[in-house]
């Protein structure tokens, strides 16, 4: 089965930056799109920022500017890069990738979901 694991979460001032990482392992055909979403107590899961195989993102208005989200194709991870980090930035952020599985693999393509990392940002 594919697995992502998250990495690089922690609890930072206001203003501060984190870097969050994600590696997918597995018997992977490709990726296609890379992304993390977060959720925060009592809030919908969103979007932050999203990343195509072929480097192209997107971000979320409340992140644009600030986060910046990349891949290296070669190791199936996905970076984000967060600075000036503000206490509403506070949430679990999830990887998620969608996977393209080999025929036979015994798992589907699909999108696939890490366990999350928290993020905690102090004012």
């Amino acid at each position: 089965q594919v697995q992502l694991v998250e990495s690089g979460g922690g609890l930072v001032q206001a203003g501060g930056s984190l870097r969050l990482s994600c590696a997918a392992s597995g018997r992977i055909f490709s990726i296609n799109a890379m992304g993390w979403y977060r959720q925060a107590p009592g809030k919908r899961r969103e979007l932050v920022a999203l990343i195509t195989s072929g480097g192209s993102t997107n971000y979320a208005d409340s992140v644009k500017g600030r986060f910046t989200i990349s891949r290296d194709n070669a190791k199936n991870t996905v970076y984000l890069q967060m600075n000036s980090l503000k206490p509403e930035d506070t949430a679990v952020y999830y990887c998620n990738a969608h996977i393209i599985s080999y025929i036979g693999s015994g798992y589907p393509t699909g999108d696939y979901w890490g366990q999350g990392t928290q993020v905690t940002v102090s004012s």
